[in-house]
Protein backbone atom coordinates (compact mmCIF):
# COMPACT_ATOMS: atom_id res chain seq x y z
CA UNK A 1 0.00 0.00 0.00
CA UNK A 2 1.30 3.47 -1.15
CA UNK A 3 1.70 6.06 1.59
CA UNK A 4 -1.13 8.35 -0.49
CA UNK A 5 -3.00 5.46 0.05
CA UNK A 6 -2.22 4.88 3.86
CA UNK A 7 -2.87 8.45 4.49
CA UNK A 8 -6.16 8.27 2.52
CA UNK A 9 -7.21 5.37 4.56
CA UNK A 10 -5.95 7.12 7.89
CA UNK A 11 -8.14 9.95 7.04
CA UNK A 12 -11.48 7.97 6.07
CA UNK A 13 -11.18 5.88 9.58
CA UNK A 14 -11.60 9.00 11.16
CA UNK A 15 -14.14 10.79 8.89
CA UNK A 16 -16.92 7.78 7.96
CA UNK A 17 -19.35 8.99 5.65
CA UNK A 18 -21.70 10.75 7.72
CA UNK A 19 -25.34 10.65 5.58
CA UNK A 20 -24.62 6.84 5.00
CA UNK A 21 -23.72 5.61 8.19
CA UNK A 22 -25.81 4.79 11.28
CA UNK A 23 -24.48 4.65 15.25
CA UNK A 24 -24.16 1.11 15.84
CA UNK A 25 -22.12 0.78 12.58
CA UNK A 26 -19.75 3.70 14.09
CA UNK A 27 -19.88 1.62 16.96
CA UNK A 28 -19.03 -1.59 15.48
CA UNK A 29 -15.95 0.11 12.99
CA UNK A 30 -14.69 1.90 16.06
CA UNK A 31 -14.44 -0.88 18.64
CA UNK A 32 -10.71 -2.03 19.10
CA UNK A 33 -12.05 -4.96 20.64
CA UNK A 34 -13.65 -5.63 17.05
CA UNK A 35 -11.83 -8.53 15.14
CA UNK A 36 -12.92 -6.33 11.72
CA UNK A 37 -11.46 -2.93 12.98
CA UNK A 38 -8.30 -4.67 14.42
CA UNK A 39 -7.59 -6.01 10.96
CA UNK A 40 -7.97 -2.73 9.40
CA UNK A 41 -6.14 -1.09 11.66
CA UNK A 42 -3.39 -3.75 10.78
CA UNK A 43 -3.43 -4.00 7.51
CA UNK A 44 -2.72 -0.37 7.63
CA UNK A 45 0.33 -0.73 9.66
CA UNK A 46 1.64 -3.19 7.99
CA UNK A 47 0.77 -2.05 4.49
CA UNK A 48 -0.53 -4.96 2.82
CA UNK A 49 -0.85 -5.08 -0.88
CA UNK A 50 -4.26 -3.44 -2.57
CA UNK A 51 -5.79 -6.33 -3.56
CA UNK A 52 -7.44 -9.21 -1.34
CA UNK A 53 -7.47 -11.29 -3.93
CA UNK A 54 -4.94 -13.15 -6.35
CA UNK A 55 -4.68 -11.35 -10.01
CA UNK A 56 -5.55 -13.49 -12.60
CA UNK A 57 -3.27 -14.06 -15.29
CA UNK A 58 -3.10 -11.12 -18.32
CA UNK A 59 -6.23 -11.52 -20.48
CA UNK A 60 -7.21 -10.32 -23.70
CA UNK A 61 -8.70 -6.69 -23.17
CA UNK A 62 -12.37 -6.71 -21.78
CA UNK A 63 -14.79 -5.03 -23.63
CA UNK A 64 -17.14 -2.67 -23.07
CA UNK A 65 -20.36 -4.72 -23.87
CA UNK A 66 -22.27 -5.63 -21.36
CA UNK A 67 -25.62 -6.34 -20.08
CA UNK A 68 -28.48 -5.86 -22.28
CA UNK A 69 -29.28 -1.82 -23.30
CA UNK A 70 -32.47 -0.78 -22.20
CA UNK A 71 -34.64 -1.52 -25.07
CA UNK A 72 -38.34 0.00 -24.63
CA UNK A 73 -39.88 -2.48 -23.14
CA UNK A 74 -36.67 -3.43 -20.96
CA UNK A 75 -35.42 -2.19 -18.20
CA UNK A 76 -32.64 -4.54 -16.90
CA UNK A 77 -30.62 -2.22 -13.89
CA UNK A 78 -30.31 0.58 -12.22
CA UNK A 79 -30.02 3.58 -14.33
CA UNK A 80 -30.83 1.42 -17.42
CA UNK A 81 -27.61 0.68 -18.82
CA UNK A 82 -24.11 0.11 -17.99
CA UNK A 83 -22.69 3.68 -18.42
CA UNK A 84 -25.64 4.46 -15.32
CA UNK A 85 -27.07 7.41 -18.44
CA UNK A 86 -30.26 7.12 -16.83
CA UNK A 87 -32.40 7.39 -20.25
CA UNK A 88 -35.12 4.94 -21.09
CA UNK A 89 -35.50 3.87 -25.19
CA UNK A 90 -39.29 5.12 -23.92
CA UNK A 91 -41.88 7.70 -24.54
CA UNK A 92 -44.06 8.05 -21.28
CA UNK A 93 -47.71 9.98 -21.86
CA UNK A 94 -48.17 13.71 -20.06
CA UNK A 95 -50.08 11.74 -17.36
CA UNK A 96 -50.18 9.16 -15.80
CA UNK A 97 -52.24 6.66 -14.47
CA UNK A 98 -51.71 4.28 -11.05
CA UNK A 99 -51.85 0.84 -12.43
CA UNK A 100 -51.31 -1.26 -9.25
CA UNK A 101 -49.44 -1.40 -5.91
CA UNK A 102 -48.00 -4.06 -4.40
CA UNK A 103 -46.83 -3.98 -0.40
CA UNK A 104 -44.07 -5.37 1.02
CA UNK A 105 -42.95 -5.24 4.96
CA UNK A 106 -40.28 -2.79 4.99
CA UNK A 107 -39.79 0.44 2.88
CA UNK A 108 -38.58 0.13 -0.37
CA UNK A 109 -35.41 1.93 -1.04
CA UNK A 110 -34.20 -0.27 -4.10
CA UNK A 111 -34.65 0.53 -7.79
CA UNK A 112 -36.51 -1.51 -9.94
CA UNK A 113 -35.47 -3.97 -13.04
CA UNK A 114 -38.22 -4.30 -15.49
CA UNK A 115 -37.49 -7.95 -17.70
CA UNK A 116 -39.80 -10.10 -19.64
CA UNK A 117 -43.17 -9.30 -18.11
CA UNK A 118 -41.78 -9.53 -14.72
CA UNK A 119 -40.86 -6.29 -12.04
CA UNK A 120 -38.07 -7.07 -9.71
CA UNK A 121 -37.34 -5.06 -7.03
CA UNK A 122 -35.70 -5.42 -3.36
CA UNK A 123 -36.93 -4.31 0.37
CA UNK A 124 -35.79 -3.64 3.49
CA UNK A 125 -37.72 -6.18 4.58
CA UNK A 126 -35.29 -8.38 3.27
CA UNK A 127 -36.76 -9.83 0.59
CA UNK A 128 -36.03 -9.34 -3.46
CA UNK A 129 -39.55 -9.90 -4.95
CA UNK A 130 -40.73 -10.86 -8.92
CA UNK A 131 -43.41 -9.28 -9.54
CA UNK A 132 -46.29 -9.64 -12.55
CA UNK A 133 -46.16 -6.57 -14.48
CA UNK A 134 -49.60 -6.85 -15.98
CA UNK A 135 -51.13 -6.38 -12.42
CA UNK A 136 -48.21 -6.96 -9.39
CA UNK A 137 -49.12 -9.94 -7.98
CA UNK A 138 -46.05 -11.82 -6.39
CA UNK A 139 -44.30 -14.76 -8.42
CA UNK A 140 -41.60 -15.43 -5.74
CA UNK A 141 -39.55 -13.59 -3.10
CA UNK A 142 -36.31 -14.62 -2.31
CA UNK A 143 -35.32 -14.36 1.56
CA UNK A 144 -31.91 -12.52 2.39
CA UNK A 145 -30.66 -11.77 5.87
CA UNK A 146 -30.90 -8.09 5.82
CA UNK A 147 -32.44 -4.72 4.19
CA UNK A 148 -32.17 -5.29 0.00
CA UNK A 149 -31.34 -1.37 -1.27
CA UNK A 150 -29.36 -2.81 -3.88
CA UNK A 151 -31.06 -2.45 -7.51
CA UNK A 152 -31.17 -6.22 -8.86
CA UNK A 153 -29.40 -6.35 -12.64
CA UNK A 154 -31.22 -9.34 -14.85
CA UNK A 155 -28.42 -10.25 -17.07
CA UNK A 156 -29.17 -13.95 -19.21
CA UNK A 157 -31.53 -15.36 -17.13
CA UNK A 158 -30.16 -14.67 -13.44
CA UNK A 159 -31.26 -11.55 -11.33
CA UNK A 160 -27.80 -10.34 -9.74
CA UNK A 161 -28.47 -8.06 -6.26
CA UNK A 162 -26.49 -7.20 -2.70
CA UNK A 163 -27.93 -7.39 0.62
CA UNK A 164 -27.36 -5.83 4.28
CA UNK A 165 -26.28 -9.25 5.13
CA UNK A 166 -23.02 -8.73 3.69
CA UNK A 167 -23.48 -10.80 0.51
CA UNK A 168 -24.24 -10.38 -3.28
CA UNK A 169 -26.70 -12.85 -4.54
CA UNK A 170 -27.30 -14.91 -7.96
CA UNK A 171 -31.10 -16.37 -8.64
CA UNK A 172 -32.65 -18.10 -11.17
CA UNK A 173 -34.99 -15.10 -12.43
CA UNK A 174 -37.70 -17.77 -13.44
CA UNK A 175 -38.11 -19.28 -9.89
CA UNK A 176 -36.18 -17.19 -7.42
CA UNK A 177 -33.57 -19.96 -6.72
CA UNK A 178 -30.39 -19.36 -5.20
CA UNK A 179 -27.20 -20.03 -7.91
CA UNK A 180 -25.13 -18.81 -5.46
CA UNK A 181 -24.15 -15.88 -2.85
CA UNK A 182 -20.20 -14.19 -2.62
CA UNK A 183 -19.40 -12.74 0.55
CA UNK A 184 -17.91 -9.26 1.29
CA UNK A 185 -16.92 -7.79 4.23
CA UNK A 186 -19.62 -5.40 5.04
CA UNK A 187 -22.98 -4.65 4.08
CA UNK A 188 -23.66 -3.98 -0.35
CA UNK A 189 -25.84 -1.15 -0.98
CA UNK A 190 -24.94 0.06 -4.38
CA UNK A 191 -26.41 -2.29 -7.66
CA UNK A 192 -24.00 -4.86 -9.03
CA UNK A 193 -23.26 -3.95 -12.59
CA UNK A 194 -22.52 -6.55 -15.84
CA UNK A 195 -19.05 -7.34 -18.20
CA UNK A 196 -18.46 -9.52 -20.94
CA UNK A 197 -14.46 -9.85 -20.90
CA UNK A 198 -12.66 -11.26 -23.83
CA UNK A 199 -15.89 -12.05 -25.55
CA UNK A 200 -17.27 -14.53 -23.39
CA UNK A 201 -16.19 -14.52 -19.69
CA UNK A 202 -19.31 -12.79 -17.83
CA UNK A 203 -18.30 -11.03 -14.74
CA UNK A 204 -20.29 -9.10 -12.30
CA UNK A 205 -18.98 -6.01 -10.27
CA UNK A 206 -20.18 -4.38 -6.80
CA UNK A 207 -19.19 -2.17 -4.17
CA UNK A 208 -19.38 -2.90 -0.40
CA UNK A 209 -18.93 -1.14 2.65
CA UNK A 210 -15.99 -3.07 3.11
CA UNK A 211 -14.36 -0.36 1.18
CA UNK A 212 -13.88 -2.43 -1.81
CA UNK A 213 -15.02 -3.33 -5.54
CA UNK A 214 -15.50 -6.97 -6.24
CA UNK A 215 -15.04 -8.51 -9.86
CA UNK A 216 -16.80 -11.85 -9.47
CA UNK A 217 -17.81 -14.54 -12.02
CA UNK A 218 -21.51 -14.54 -13.47
CA UNK A 219 -22.13 -18.27 -13.38
CA UNK A 220 -20.05 -19.71 -10.52
CA UNK A 221 -19.64 -16.79 -7.71
CA UNK A 222 -15.70 -17.24 -7.38
CA UNK A 223 -13.75 -13.72 -6.93
CA UNK A 224 -11.92 -12.60 -10.00
CA UNK A 225 -10.43 -9.75 -8.52
CA UNK A 226 -10.88 -7.01 -5.68
CA UNK A 227 -9.60 -3.22 -5.92
CA UNK A 228 -9.86 -1.24 -2.44
CA UNK A 229 -10.59 2.12 -1.65
CA UNK A 230 -10.48 4.03 1.32
CA UNK A 231 -13.60 4.23 2.29
CA UNK A 232 -17.55 2.77 1.70
CA UNK A 233 -18.37 2.30 -1.51
CA UNK A 234 -22.05 3.16 -1.56
CA UNK A 235 -22.87 3.68 -5.25
CA UNK A 236 -22.80 1.83 -8.10
CA UNK A 237 -19.84 1.18 -10.68
CA UNK A 238 -20.30 2.14 -14.59
CA UNK A 239 -18.78 0.73 -17.37
CA UNK A 240 -17.60 2.24 -20.30
CA UNK A 241 -14.88 1.66 -22.74
CA UNK A 242 -12.83 -1.15 -20.94
CA UNK A 243 -12.84 0.44 -17.43
CA UNK A 244 -14.84 1.04 -14.60
CA UNK A 245 -15.59 4.66 -12.40
CA UNK A 246 -17.11 5.00 -9.16
CA UNK A 247 -16.92 7.47 -6.41
CA UNK A 248 -16.68 6.97 -2.19
CA UNK A 249 -16.70 7.90 0.42
CA UNK A 250 -13.10 8.72 0.76
CA UNK A 251 -14.17 11.52 -1.60
CA UNK A 252 -11.96 10.11 -4.29
CA UNK A 253 -13.59 9.36 -8.01
CA UNK A 254 -11.46 5.59 -9.06
CA UNK A 255 -10.96 4.83 -12.52
CA UNK A 256 -10.42 1.15 -12.86
CA UNK A 257 -9.30 -1.14 -15.98
CA UNK A 258 -11.70 -3.86 -16.35
CA UNK A 259 -9.25 -6.45 -17.20
CA UNK A 260 -7.37 -6.77 -13.85
CA UNK A 261 -8.71 -4.21 -11.53
CA UNK A 262 -5.82 -1.94 -11.70
CA UNK A 263 -6.34 1.41 -10.93
CA UNK A 264 -5.34 3.87 -13.98
CA UNK A 265 -6.52 7.18 -12.45
CA UNK A 266 -7.74 8.74 -9.32
CA UNK A 267 -9.22 12.11 -9.13
CA UNK A 268 -9.92 14.40 -6.25
CA UNK A 269 -13.62 15.28 -5.84
CA UNK A 270 -13.49 16.89 -2.87
CA UNK A 271 -16.18 15.49 -0.99
CA UNK A 272 -17.95 12.27 -0.35
CA UNK A 273 -19.26 10.67 -3.32
CA UNK A 274 -22.45 8.73 -1.99
CA UNK A 275 -24.39 8.17 -5.11
CA UNK A 276 -23.26 6.68 -8.61
CA UNK A 277 -21.70 8.40 -11.57
CA UNK A 278 -22.65 8.62 -14.94
CA UNK A 279 -20.78 8.29 -18.16
CA UNK A 280 -20.76 9.28 -21.46
CA UNK A 281 -17.63 10.02 -24.46
CA UNK A 282 -14.76 9.77 -21.72
CA UNK A 283 -16.23 11.89 -18.98
CA UNK A 284 -17.69 11.40 -15.71
CA UNK A 285 -20.50 13.25 -14.25
CA UNK A 286 -21.28 13.40 -10.31
CA UNK A 287 -22.43 15.02 -7.59
CA UNK A 288 -21.17 15.23 -3.98
CA UNK A 289 -21.79 16.36 -0.23
CA UNK A 290 -19.84 19.69 -0.40
CA UNK A 291 -22.60 20.97 -2.63
CA UNK A 292 -20.43 20.66 -6.28
CA UNK A 293 -21.60 18.72 -9.58
CA UNK A 294 -18.94 17.64 -11.43
CA UNK A 295 -17.99 16.94 -14.96
CA UNK A 296 -14.53 15.21 -15.18
CA UNK A 297 -12.33 13.68 -17.91
CA UNK A 298 -11.33 10.43 -17.29
CA UNK A 299 -8.29 10.39 -19.42
CA UNK A 300 -6.43 13.71 -17.94
CA UNK A 301 -8.40 13.24 -14.50
CA UNK A 302 -9.04 16.85 -14.20
CA UNK A 303 -12.01 18.58 -13.65
CA UNK A 304 -13.78 20.00 -16.99
CA UNK A 305 -16.76 21.78 -15.48
CA UNK A 306 -18.00 22.56 -11.75
CA UNK A 307 -21.92 23.60 -11.23
CA UNK A 308 -22.62 24.83 -8.14
CA UNK A 309 -26.27 26.41 -6.84
CA UNK A 310 -26.71 26.59 -3.28
CA UNK A 311 -25.06 24.76 0.02
CA UNK A 312 -26.99 21.56 -0.55
CA UNK A 313 -25.25 17.88 -0.88
CA UNK A 314 -26.27 16.29 -4.13
CA UNK A 315 -26.92 12.27 -3.54
CA UNK A 316 -29.05 11.82 -6.65
CA UNK A 317 -27.25 9.89 -9.67
CA UNK A 318 -27.57 12.14 -12.69
CA UNK A 319 -29.36 11.32 -16.62
CA UNK A 320 -27.60 12.08 -19.58
CA UNK A 321 -28.67 13.31 -22.89
CA UNK A 322 -26.25 14.20 -25.79
CA UNK A 323 -26.43 18.46 -24.40
CA UNK A 324 -28.70 17.75 -20.90
CA UNK A 325 -28.17 16.47 -17.75
CA UNK A 326 -30.06 16.34 -14.92
CA UNK A 327 -29.82 15.42 -11.19
CA UNK A 328 -31.79 15.92 -8.11
CA UNK A 329 -30.26 18.08 -5.37
CA UNK A 330 -31.20 17.98 -1.51
CA UNK A 331 -32.22 21.74 -1.87
CA UNK A 332 -35.36 20.59 -2.93
CA UNK A 333 -34.60 21.19 -6.73
CA UNK A 334 -34.98 18.62 -9.60
CA UNK A 335 -31.66 20.83 -11.66
CA UNK A 336 -30.69 20.88 -15.25
CA UNK A 337 -27.90 21.66 -16.85
CA UNK A 338 -25.90 22.25 -20.30
CA UNK A 339 -23.24 18.82 -20.56
CA UNK A 340 -21.11 21.04 -22.31
CA UNK A 341 -19.75 23.45 -19.53
CA UNK A 342 -22.40 23.06 -16.74
CA UNK A 343 -24.37 26.50 -17.10
CA UNK A 344 -27.88 26.17 -15.41
CA UNK A 345 -30.47 25.17 -18.07
CA UNK A 346 -33.68 25.30 -15.21
CA UNK A 347 -34.67 23.94 -11.71
CA UNK A 348 -37.68 22.59 -10.71
CA UNK A 349 -38.77 22.80 -7.08
CA UNK A 350 -40.20 20.63 -5.04
CA UNK A 351 -40.94 20.52 -0.73
CA UNK A 352 -38.24 17.69 0.22
CA UNK A 353 -34.71 16.67 -0.52
CA UNK A 354 -34.72 14.79 -4.15
CA UNK A 355 -31.80 11.94 -3.75
CA UNK A 356 -34.15 9.98 -6.01
CA UNK A 357 -32.32 9.33 -9.10
CA UNK A 358 -34.14 10.95 -12.65
CA UNK A 359 -34.76 9.06 -15.83
CA UNK A 360 -35.00 10.86 -18.92
CA UNK A 361 -37.93 9.51 -21.51
CA UNK A 362 -37.96 11.49 -24.68
CA UNK A 363 -39.24 14.53 -23.54
CA UNK A 364 -39.85 14.08 -20.10
CA UNK A 365 -38.32 13.74 -16.45
CA UNK A 366 -39.12 11.30 -14.19
CA UNK A 367 -37.77 11.65 -10.95
CA UNK A 368 -39.29 10.94 -7.01
CA UNK A 369 -38.47 13.43 -3.85
CA UNK A 370 -38.84 12.71 -0.40
CA UNK A 371 -42.02 15.35 -0.08
CA UNK A 372 -43.43 11.55 -1.19
CA UNK A 373 -44.25 12.99 -4.97
CA UNK A 374 -43.62 11.46 -8.04
CA UNK A 375 -42.94 14.09 -10.96
CA UNK A 376 -43.23 13.74 -14.32
CA UNK A 377 -41.17 16.84 -15.99
CA UNK A 378 -40.79 18.45 -19.68
CA UNK A 379 -36.92 18.02 -20.32
CA UNK A 380 -36.80 21.62 -22.56
CA UNK A 381 -37.98 23.60 -19.55
CA UNK A 382 -38.75 21.90 -16.38
CA UNK A 383 -42.28 22.35 -16.54
CA UNK A 384 -44.58 20.48 -14.64
CA UNK A 385 -46.61 17.76 -16.55
CA UNK A 386 -47.78 15.57 -13.74
CA UNK A 387 -47.38 14.28 -10.25
CA UNK A 388 -48.82 11.84 -7.76
CA UNK A 389 -48.86 12.25 -4.17
CA UNK A 390 -48.16 8.57 -2.71
CA UNK A 391 -47.63 10.70 1.17
CA UNK A 392 -43.92 8.74 2.16
CA UNK A 393 -40.38 9.42 0.73
CA UNK A 394 -38.99 8.21 -2.45
CA UNK A 395 -35.48 7.81 -2.40
CA UNK A 396 -35.47 4.76 -5.22
CA UNK A 397 -35.34 5.86 -8.99
CA UNK A 398 -38.01 4.54 -11.43
CA UNK A 399 -37.83 2.16 -13.86
CA UNK A 400 -38.83 3.06 -17.34
CA UNK A 401 -40.25 1.53 -20.33
CA UNK A 402 -43.27 2.62 -23.12
CA UNK A 403 -45.55 4.02 -21.49
CA UNK A 404 -44.92 2.76 -17.71
CA UNK A 405 -43.06 3.80 -14.75
CA UNK A 406 -42.45 1.22 -11.50
CA UNK A 407 -40.73 2.94 -8.50
CA UNK A 408 -41.08 2.34 -4.81
CA UNK A 409 -41.49 4.48 -1.95
CA UNK A 410 -40.56 4.57 1.97
CA UNK A 411 -43.67 2.96 3.00
CA UNK A 412 -43.25 -0.22 1.70
CA UNK A 413 -45.05 -0.22 -1.35
CA UNK A 414 -44.31 -0.99 -5.26
CA UNK A 415 -46.33 1.64 -7.35
CA UNK A 416 -46.70 0.80 -11.13
CA UNK A 417 -48.01 3.83 -13.17
CA UNK A 418 -48.99 3.75 -17.10
CA UNK A 419 -51.71 4.52 -19.27
CA UNK A 420 -55.14 2.95 -18.28
CA UNK A 421 -57.67 2.35 -21.28
CA UNK A 422 -60.10 4.61 -21.41
CA UNK A 423 -64.16 4.52 -22.28
CA UNK A 424 -64.94 5.61 -25.41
Amino acid sequence: MSPKLQAQRHSALLAPCPALTNTKGIIERWNMNNPRFRTLVASLLAAVSLSAAPQPAPAAETGATTAPAAAPDQWPMFRGDPSLSGVARAKLPAKLDLLWTFKTEGPVKSSAAIVQGKVFIGSDDGNVYALSLSDGKKVWAHKTGGPVESSPLCWGDSVFFGSSDNFLYALDAASGKQRWKYETGDRVLGAPNAVISGGSNRWVLVGSYDFKLHCVEANSGRSNWVYESANYINGSPAVADGVTVFGGCDALLHIIKLQDGTQLNQVEAGAYIAGSVALAEGKAFFGHFENEFLCVDLKAGKKVWTYRDRNFPYFSSPALTADTVVFGGRDKLLHSVKRADGSARWTLATKGKVDSSPVIAGDKVVTGSDDGRLYLVSLADGKLLWSYEIGQPISGSPAVIENTVVIGAEDGVVYCFGTRARKS
